[in-house]
């Protein structure tokens, strides 16, 4: 593990961009970004475009070390280059932000109120690509949408037991158990996943850190135990739909709760716009997203 970014993480000051769309939400990233689906043909140009729009994010002055402290990758873009150099060395040594690799492969079907991750059979392959990369941690998400006590313990055992095999291959794992922000018992399984997350958080060895990426809670607060635990490196929300005005608003009630958000970052951004725009855009984002989370 990179001590320099271990520091960096925990103390630092700032947020977590996500830059993670996969598959499956890249087409809505794309549209998002003013680019429609019939503009292109199959997924290698999908994927060719949407690298065009991540590299332009990152190699913007807005997106800078002052304010981002790390920033999540899709697993393309870990193997794509920004002028010469793979993107986490890109971002690690042009920009001085922490790289992060999204891991999981999508969710399962709902059982029990809840969606697991799909198995991850070639997963320690990919964190052996990921420390060639000089990658620092990972990110992998559940989600949540009731209260069922069965499935919000399914969901946290899985996240946990992959989370052991990231710290195993010298990485560190975002836990990432959404709750669905329209869910009716949103506030009943945060509470039931908060449980759930410390029963976990007090079994782990003393150098088995981890972070967590959790939907902004309806109680305010509800997470500063997690937020302290010393097994916890930091503990970044998600924006879950909300925009991000709202987003923020809701973050800002939550003392030591950060950023990690990716349509809040994004969603003014667009590809017809001048490199100025663009730049005074993301610069608006990036601002009103540090703000929330310091």
């Amino acid at each position: 593990m990179n001590q320099k970014q271990f520091d960096k993480i925990k103390n630092g000051k700032g947020f977590i961009a996500a830059l993670d769309q996969s598959g499956g939400s890249t087409p809505k990233a794309l549209a998002l970004y003013g680019i429609p689906e019939d503009a292109y043909s199959g997924e290698d140009e999908m994927f060719d475009l949407v690298h065009e729009m991540r590299t332009r994010i990152i190699t913007s002055p807005a997106f800078d070390a002052e304010h981002i402290l790390g920033a999540i990758l899709f697993e393309q873009t870990m193997d794509r280059e920004i002028e010469g150099k793979y993107t986490g060395d890109y971002l690690a040594d042009e920009k001085g932000i922490v790289p992060f690799l999204k891991v999981d492969k999508g969710l399962a079907d709902e059982s029990n109120g809840v969606q697991l991750m799909k198995p991850m059979p070639e997963l320690d392959e990919l964190l052996k690509r990921a420390n060639e990369r000089h990658i620092f941690g990972t990110k992998m998400r559940s989600v949540i949408k009731e209260a069922n006590q069965e499935g919000i313990k399914a969901v946290v055992d899985q996240q946990f037991e992959v989370g052991k095999q990231i710290i195993d291959a010298g990485l560190v794992p975002i836990i990432e158990p959404e709750v669905d922000i329209n869910s009716a018992e949103k506030e009943k399984c945060e509470d039931l996943l908060k449980a759930e997350i410390l029963e976990h958080l007090n079994k782990l060895g003393e150098n088995d850190y981890v972070m967590l990426k959790l939907s902004i809670p309806t109680k305010a607060n509800l997470y500063k135990e997690l937020i302290d635990h010393p097994m916890v490196v930091r503990v970044v929300a998600l924006s879950g739909g909300y925009s991000t005005d709202v987003a923020n608003e809701k973050l800002k009630e939550n003392n030591g709760l950060i950023a990690s958000f990716s349509r809040a970052l994004s969603q003014d951004l667009n590809a017809d716009q001048t490199e100025e725009e663009f730049n005074a855009e993301l610069e608006k984002a990036v601002m009103s997203i540090y703000e929330a989370s310091v």
